[in-house]
Protein backbone atom coordinates (compact mmCIF):
# COMPACT_ATOMS: atom_id res chain seq x y z
CA UNK A 1 0.00 0.00 0.00
CA UNK A 2 0.72 3.56 -0.76
CA UNK A 3 -0.78 6.69 0.70
CA UNK A 4 -1.78 9.94 -0.30
CA UNK A 5 -2.22 12.29 2.17
CA UNK A 6 -2.95 11.76 5.75
CA UNK A 7 0.73 13.01 7.06
CA UNK A 8 2.40 12.60 10.43
CA UNK A 9 -0.46 14.87 12.44
CA UNK A 10 -3.16 13.79 10.26
CA UNK A 11 -6.19 12.04 12.31
CA UNK A 12 -7.73 9.92 9.67
CA UNK A 13 -4.54 9.28 7.63
CA UNK A 14 -3.49 7.21 11.44
CA UNK A 15 -6.82 5.34 11.38
CA UNK A 16 -6.23 3.99 7.67
CA UNK A 17 -2.43 2.88 8.26
CA UNK A 18 -3.29 1.09 11.81
CA UNK A 19 -6.54 -0.02 10.32
CA UNK A 20 -4.45 -1.51 6.73
CA UNK A 21 -1.63 -2.93 9.12
CA UNK A 22 -4.31 -5.23 12.01
CA UNK A 23 -4.37 -8.58 9.86
CA UNK A 24 -1.08 -8.47 8.19
CA UNK A 25 -2.33 -9.09 4.76
CA UNK A 26 -1.02 -5.08 3.67
CA UNK A 27 2.49 -3.54 3.69
CA UNK A 28 2.60 0.39 3.66
CA UNK A 29 5.47 1.01 1.46
CA UNK A 30 5.38 4.64 0.14
CA UNK A 31 3.57 8.07 0.47
CA UNK A 32 3.08 10.90 -0.33
CA UNK A 33 2.16 12.78 3.16
CA UNK A 34 1.35 16.48 1.86
CA UNK A 35 1.17 18.72 -0.78
CA UNK A 36 4.94 20.29 1.14
CA UNK A 37 7.99 17.89 0.11
CA UNK A 38 9.42 18.76 3.26
CA UNK A 39 6.58 18.02 5.40
CA UNK A 40 5.90 14.91 3.26
CA UNK A 41 9.40 13.53 4.35
CA UNK A 42 9.31 14.65 7.94
CA UNK A 43 6.20 12.67 7.64
CA UNK A 44 8.01 9.96 5.71
CA UNK A 45 10.79 9.52 8.08
CA UNK A 46 8.74 9.60 11.47
CA UNK A 47 6.87 6.60 9.68
CA UNK A 48 10.20 4.86 9.52
CA UNK A 49 9.46 4.55 5.49
CA UNK A 50 12.77 4.69 3.50
CA UNK A 51 13.55 7.94 2.25
CA UNK A 52 13.33 7.02 -1.38
CA UNK A 53 10.12 5.60 -1.30
CA UNK A 54 8.98 9.12 0.50
CA UNK A 55 7.79 11.99 -2.60
CA UNK A 56 7.33 15.27 -2.67
CA UNK A 57 3.55 14.87 -4.36
CA UNK A 58 1.24 12.13 -5.63
CA UNK A 59 1.99 12.78 -9.10
CA UNK A 60 5.52 11.89 -8.15
CA UNK A 61 4.64 8.72 -6.53
CA UNK A 62 2.40 7.22 -8.72
CA UNK A 63 4.96 7.85 -12.16
CA UNK A 64 8.22 6.22 -9.79
CA UNK A 65 6.09 3.71 -8.30
CA UNK A 66 4.78 2.48 -11.81
CA UNK A 67 8.76 2.25 -12.57
CA UNK A 68 9.70 -0.01 -10.16
CA UNK A 69 9.29 -4.14 -10.27
CA UNK A 70 5.84 -5.43 -9.81
CA UNK A 71 6.80 -7.48 -6.76
CA UNK A 72 8.35 -4.26 -4.97
CA UNK A 73 5.99 -1.47 -6.02
CA UNK A 74 2.85 -0.15 -4.31
CA UNK A 75 -0.30 -2.44 -5.55
CA UNK A 76 -2.71 0.22 -4.77
CA UNK A 77 -2.97 3.66 -2.93
CA UNK A 78 -4.95 5.03 -0.28
CA UNK A 79 -6.13 8.72 -0.57
CA UNK A 80 -6.22 10.21 2.90
CA UNK A 81 -7.01 13.80 2.14
CA UNK A 82 -9.40 16.58 2.03
CA UNK A 83 -12.37 15.98 -0.17
CA UNK A 84 -11.29 18.21 -2.73
CA UNK A 85 -7.74 16.03 -3.55
CA UNK A 86 -9.73 12.50 -3.93
CA UNK A 87 -10.57 12.41 -7.71
CA UNK A 88 -7.12 14.01 -9.12
CA UNK A 89 -5.10 11.41 -7.56
CA UNK A 90 -7.58 8.48 -7.89
CA UNK A 91 -7.67 9.19 -11.43
CA UNK A 92 -4.18 9.40 -11.95
CA UNK A 93 -3.47 6.14 -10.07
CA UNK A 94 -6.08 4.15 -11.72
CA UNK A 95 -4.83 5.21 -15.02
CA UNK A 96 -1.13 4.11 -14.38
CA UNK A 97 -2.54 0.47 -13.38
CA UNK A 98 -3.07 0.55 -9.47
CA UNK A 99 -5.84 -0.08 -7.54
CA UNK A 100 -7.71 2.33 -5.24
CA UNK A 101 -9.01 2.65 -1.61
CA UNK A 102 -10.84 6.42 -0.99
CA UNK A 103 -12.01 8.06 1.99
CA UNK A 104 -15.04 9.43 1.84
CA UNK A 105 -16.60 11.29 0.10
CA UNK A 106 -15.51 9.64 -2.64
CA UNK A 107 -14.73 13.30 -4.58
CA UNK A 108 -15.84 16.78 -4.32
CA UNK A 109 -18.83 16.76 -6.37
CA UNK A 110 -21.66 14.31 -8.14
CA UNK A 111 -19.68 14.91 -11.90
CA UNK A 112 -15.89 13.98 -10.73
CA UNK A 113 -17.54 10.93 -8.89
CA UNK A 114 -19.46 9.87 -12.48
CA UNK A 115 -15.92 10.92 -14.20
CA UNK A 116 -14.73 8.61 -11.51
CA UNK A 117 -16.88 5.75 -12.53
CA UNK A 118 -15.84 5.52 -15.60
CA UNK A 119 -12.04 5.45 -15.67
CA UNK A 120 -12.90 2.75 -12.36
CA UNK A 121 -15.17 0.66 -15.82
CA UNK A 122 -12.49 1.27 -18.34
CA UNK A 123 -9.61 0.17 -16.38
CA UNK A 124 -11.40 -2.49 -14.29
CA UNK A 125 -9.29 -2.46 -11.46
CA UNK A 126 -10.67 -2.56 -7.82
CA UNK A 127 -12.14 0.65 -5.83
CA UNK A 128 -12.91 0.81 -2.26
CA UNK A 129 -14.43 3.52 -0.24
CA UNK A 130 -14.77 3.87 3.39
CA UNK A 131 -17.76 3.58 5.03
CA UNK A 132 -16.42 2.50 7.64
CA UNK A 133 -19.68 2.07 9.87
CA UNK A 134 -20.74 -1.11 7.46
CA UNK A 135 -17.49 -3.06 8.71
CA UNK A 136 -19.00 -3.63 12.32
CA UNK A 137 -20.19 -7.23 12.73
CA UNK A 138 -23.34 -6.57 14.19
CA UNK A 139 -24.59 -4.11 11.38
CA UNK A 140 -23.25 -7.31 8.74
CA UNK A 141 -25.58 -9.21 11.25
CA UNK A 142 -28.61 -6.64 10.74
CA UNK A 143 -28.50 -6.62 7.42
CA UNK A 144 -28.33 -10.62 7.02
CA UNK A 145 -31.41 -10.64 9.32
CA UNK A 146 -33.05 -7.91 7.06
CA UNK A 147 -32.13 -10.06 3.85
CA UNK A 148 -33.78 -13.75 5.47
CA UNK A 149 -37.33 -11.96 6.17
CA UNK A 150 -36.31 -11.80 9.59
CA UNK A 151 -38.36 -8.46 9.71
CA UNK A 152 -40.82 -8.82 6.98
CA UNK A 153 -41.33 -6.06 4.50
CA UNK A 154 -39.41 -2.64 5.86
CA UNK A 155 -41.65 -0.18 7.10
CA UNK A 156 -39.67 2.36 8.86
CA UNK A 157 -36.07 3.69 8.98
CA UNK A 158 -34.91 5.92 11.35
CA UNK A 159 -30.93 7.06 11.24
CA UNK A 160 -29.18 9.67 13.33
CA UNK A 161 -25.51 10.77 13.11
CA UNK A 162 -25.54 13.90 16.34
CA UNK A 163 -22.07 15.15 16.99
CA UNK A 164 -21.22 18.13 18.82
CA UNK A 165 -17.82 19.08 17.76
CA UNK A 166 -18.63 22.10 16.34
CA UNK A 167 -20.95 23.62 18.70
CA UNK A 168 -18.88 26.67 18.50
CA UNK A 169 -17.16 28.66 15.46
CA UNK A 170 -14.07 26.34 15.51
CA UNK A 171 -12.83 26.98 12.38
CA UNK A 172 -11.86 30.23 13.41
CA UNK A 173 -9.31 29.10 16.14
CA UNK A 174 -7.07 27.98 13.80
CA UNK A 175 -8.44 23.86 14.32
CA UNK A 176 -7.68 21.98 11.06
CA UNK A 177 -9.99 19.60 10.90
CA UNK A 178 -12.70 22.48 11.34
CA UNK A 179 -10.72 24.62 9.03
CA UNK A 180 -11.16 22.21 5.60
CA UNK A 181 -14.33 20.42 6.58
CA UNK A 182 -16.60 24.01 7.23
CA UNK A 183 -14.13 25.01 3.60
CA UNK A 184 -17.02 24.57 0.58
CA UNK A 185 -13.54 24.69 -1.31
CA UNK A 186 -12.31 21.71 -0.09
CA UNK A 187 -15.16 20.23 1.49
CA UNK A 188 -17.90 20.31 -0.90
CA UNK A 189 -20.84 22.25 -1.21
CA UNK A 190 -22.28 20.47 2.15
CA UNK A 191 -20.86 20.43 5.62
CA UNK A 192 -22.34 18.26 8.38
CA UNK A 193 -24.77 16.31 5.49
CA UNK A 194 -21.46 15.85 3.58
CA UNK A 195 -18.80 14.66 6.29
CA UNK A 196 -21.82 12.64 8.49
CA UNK A 197 -24.94 12.38 6.99
CA UNK A 198 -23.68 10.34 3.90
CA UNK A 199 -22.59 7.80 6.43
CA UNK A 200 -26.13 8.03 7.85
CA UNK A 201 -27.31 7.43 4.25
CA UNK A 202 -24.94 4.54 3.50
CA UNK A 203 -26.06 2.35 6.92
CA UNK A 204 -29.23 3.12 6.44
CA UNK A 205 -29.17 1.75 2.27
CA UNK A 206 -26.37 -0.90 3.55
CA UNK A 207 -28.88 -2.63 6.18
CA UNK A 208 -31.78 -2.56 4.67
CA UNK A 209 -31.05 -3.09 0.83
CA UNK A 210 -33.44 -0.45 -0.17
CA UNK A 211 -32.96 2.89 -1.67
CA UNK A 212 -34.07 6.28 -1.14
CA UNK A 213 -36.23 7.53 -4.03
CA UNK A 214 -37.37 10.93 -2.44
CA UNK A 215 -36.72 13.48 0.47
CA UNK A 216 -37.39 16.17 2.17
CA UNK A 217 -34.99 18.43 3.78
CA UNK A 218 -34.32 20.88 5.94
CA UNK A 219 -30.56 21.78 6.46
CA UNK A 220 -29.76 24.38 8.99
CA UNK A 221 -26.26 26.80 9.80
CA UNK A 222 -26.74 27.67 13.57
CA UNK A 223 -23.29 28.75 13.97
CA UNK A 224 -22.85 32.48 12.71
CA UNK A 225 -20.47 33.29 10.32
CA UNK A 226 -20.19 29.25 9.21
CA UNK A 227 -19.85 28.83 5.43
CA UNK A 228 -21.80 25.38 5.21
CA UNK A 229 -24.78 23.94 6.99
CA UNK A 230 -24.40 22.15 10.24
CA UNK A 231 -27.58 20.85 11.30
CA UNK A 232 -30.26 18.49 9.27
CA UNK A 233 -33.19 16.79 9.32
CA UNK A 234 -34.34 14.53 6.27
CA UNK A 235 -37.35 12.93 5.67
CA UNK A 236 -37.09 9.78 3.50
CA UNK A 237 -38.81 7.45 0.74
CA UNK A 238 -37.49 4.26 -0.13
CA UNK A 239 -37.92 2.54 -3.11
CA UNK A 240 -40.45 -0.42 -1.61
CA UNK A 241 -42.81 2.00 0.20
CA UNK A 242 -40.95 2.09 3.43
CA UNK A 243 -40.62 5.86 5.24
CA UNK A 244 -37.52 7.45 6.96
CA UNK A 245 -35.97 10.12 9.15
CA UNK A 246 -32.55 11.04 9.21
CA UNK A 247 -31.03 13.58 11.52
CA UNK A 248 -27.70 14.74 11.67
CA UNK A 249 -26.07 17.05 13.31
CA UNK A 250 -22.45 18.45 14.19
CA UNK A 251 -23.84 21.34 16.33
CA UNK A 252 -25.54 19.16 19.36
CA UNK A 253 -23.87 19.98 22.41
CA UNK A 254 -22.25 17.58 24.43
CA UNK A 255 -22.83 14.62 21.50
CA UNK A 256 -19.60 12.55 20.48
CA UNK A 257 -20.30 10.10 17.76
CA UNK A 258 -23.39 8.97 18.46
CA UNK A 259 -24.34 7.26 14.68
CA UNK A 260 -27.11 5.10 15.62
CA UNK A 261 -30.10 3.03 13.41
CA UNK A 262 -33.32 1.87 14.22
CA UNK A 263 -35.33 -0.41 11.42
CA UNK A 264 -38.43 -2.18 11.53
CA UNK A 265 -40.31 -4.74 9.74
CA UNK A 266 -44.09 -6.18 9.80
CA UNK A 267 -42.55 -8.89 12.15
CA UNK A 268 -40.13 -6.85 14.32
CA UNK A 269 -37.37 -4.20 14.32
CA UNK A 270 -33.44 -3.72 15.01
CA UNK A 271 -31.66 -0.87 16.73
CA UNK A 272 -27.30 -0.61 16.70
CA UNK A 273 -25.48 2.18 18.29
CA UNK A 274 -22.28 3.30 17.13
CA UNK A 275 -21.05 3.67 20.50
CA UNK A 276 -22.02 0.37 21.20
CA UNK A 277 -21.06 -1.73 18.21
CA UNK A 278 -21.14 -5.13 19.83
CA UNK A 279 -24.54 -4.99 20.70
CA UNK A 280 -27.69 -5.44 18.01
CA UNK A 281 -31.48 -4.88 19.68
CA UNK A 282 -33.87 -7.21 18.12
CA UNK A 283 -37.78 -6.60 19.15
CA UNK A 284 -40.71 -7.76 18.80
CA UNK A 285 -44.06 -7.25 20.41
CA UNK A 286 -44.24 -11.02 20.97
CA UNK A 287 -41.17 -11.49 22.65
CA UNK A 288 -39.88 -8.33 23.58
CA UNK A 289 -36.21 -7.20 22.99
CA UNK A 290 -33.43 -9.29 22.63
CA UNK A 291 -29.65 -8.18 22.82
CA UNK A 292 -27.51 -10.09 20.10
CA UNK A 293 -23.84 -10.07 20.47
CA UNK A 294 -20.97 -11.31 18.04
CA UNK A 295 -19.97 -15.11 18.13
CA UNK A 296 -22.77 -15.82 20.56
CA UNK A 297 -25.86 -17.91 19.21
CA UNK A 298 -26.45 -18.37 15.44
CA UNK A 299 -25.27 -15.85 13.29
CA UNK A 300 -24.40 -15.05 9.50
CA UNK A 301 -21.67 -16.27 8.48
CA UNK A 302 -20.85 -12.96 6.60
CA UNK A 303 -21.09 -12.23 10.40
CA UNK A 304 -19.23 -14.73 11.79
CA UNK A 305 -16.40 -14.01 9.06
CA UNK A 306 -15.88 -10.38 10.44
CA UNK A 307 -15.09 -10.75 14.05
CA UNK A 308 -11.90 -11.56 15.17
CA UNK A 309 -11.49 -11.85 19.14
CA UNK A 310 -14.18 -14.16 21.33
CA UNK A 311 -17.02 -13.36 22.57
CA UNK A 312 -17.31 -10.47 25.04
CA UNK A 313 -13.70 -8.86 24.37
CA UNK A 314 -14.76 -5.74 22.61
CA UNK A 315 -14.26 -4.88 18.76
CA UNK A 316 -14.96 -1.72 17.55
CA UNK A 317 -13.84 1.46 15.58
CA UNK A 318 -10.40 0.60 14.02
CA UNK A 319 -11.35 -3.43 13.77
CA UNK A 320 -14.64 -2.13 11.73
CA UNK A 321 -12.14 0.10 9.21
CA UNK A 322 -9.98 -2.85 9.32
CA UNK A 323 -12.58 -5.53 8.14
CA UNK A 324 -12.72 -2.81 4.80
CA UNK A 325 -8.95 -2.86 4.08
CA UNK A 326 -8.94 -6.94 4.79
CA UNK A 327 -11.94 -7.78 2.71
CA UNK A 328 -9.87 -5.65 -0.26
CA UNK A 329 -6.80 -6.78 0.55
CA UNK A 330 -8.00 -10.40 0.19
CA UNK A 331 -9.68 -9.80 -3.13
CA UNK A 332 -6.82 -8.10 -4.49
CA UNK A 333 -4.95 -11.02 -3.61
CA UNK A 334 -7.39 -13.49 -5.41
CA UNK A 335 -7.45 -11.57 -8.32
CA UNK A 336 -4.17 -11.16 -8.29
CA UNK A 337 -3.54 -14.70 -8.46
CA UNK A 338 -6.01 -15.68 -11.10
CA UNK A 339 -8.68 -17.02 -8.54
CA UNK A 340 -12.61 -16.45 -7.62
CA UNK A 341 -12.90 -13.90 -4.44
CA UNK A 342 -15.18 -15.45 -1.67
CA UNK A 343 -18.04 -13.31 -2.12
CA UNK A 344 -18.30 -12.62 1.78
CA UNK A 345 -14.81 -10.78 1.10
CA UNK A 346 -15.92 -8.38 -1.72
CA UNK A 347 -18.28 -6.85 1.08
CA UNK A 348 -16.96 -3.60 0.85
CA UNK A 349 -18.27 -0.03 -0.58
CA UNK A 350 -17.24 0.97 -3.85
CA UNK A 351 -17.40 3.86 -6.20
CA UNK A 352 -21.47 2.93 -6.54
CA UNK A 353 -22.19 3.91 -3.04
CA UNK A 354 -20.07 7.08 -3.51
CA UNK A 355 -22.15 7.84 -6.61
CA UNK A 356 -25.34 7.65 -4.19
CA UNK A 357 -23.79 9.57 -0.93
CA UNK A 358 -22.97 13.04 -3.49
CA UNK A 359 -26.57 12.55 -5.10
CA UNK A 360 -28.02 12.58 -1.74
CA UNK A 361 -25.91 15.93 -0.36
CA UNK A 362 -26.95 17.76 -3.94
CA UNK A 363 -30.90 16.17 -3.71
CA UNK A 364 -30.43 17.33 0.47
CA UNK A 365 -29.37 20.72 -0.95
CA UNK A 366 -32.05 20.90 -4.18
CA UNK A 367 -34.94 20.29 -1.17
CA UNK A 368 -33.63 22.31 1.29
CA UNK A 369 -33.76 25.59 -1.09
CA UNK A 370 -36.95 24.78 -2.88
CA UNK A 371 -40.88 25.34 -1.83
CA UNK A 372 -41.27 22.31 -2.95
CA UNK A 373 -42.30 19.41 -0.41
CA UNK A 374 -39.99 16.55 -1.33
CA UNK A 375 -37.40 16.30 -4.18
CA UNK A 376 -36.85 12.96 -6.56
CA UNK A 377 -33.43 11.48 -5.42
CA UNK A 378 -31.88 11.57 -9.16
CA UNK A 379 -28.28 10.50 -10.26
Amino acid sequence: MGMIGGGKDAFIGAVHRMAAALDGEIEFVCGAFSSNAEKSKASGEALRLPPDRVYANFEEMILKEKELPEGERMDFVSIVTPNHMHFPPAKMALENGFHVVCDKPVTLNLQEALDLKKVIDETGLLFCLTHNYTGYPMVKEARAMVQSGKLGKIRKVIVEYPQGWLAQLLEATGNKQADWRTDPARSGAAGCMGDIGTHAENLAEYITGLKITELCADLTTFVEGRKLEDDGNVLLRFDNGAKGVLHASQIANGEENDLNIRVYGEFGGLQWWQMDPNTLIYKTNEEGARRLRPGVGQQSEATKAHIRVPAGHPEAFLEAFANLYRNFAITLRARMNGEEPNPIYTDFPGIEEGIRGLAFIDTCLASAHSDQKWTKFVI
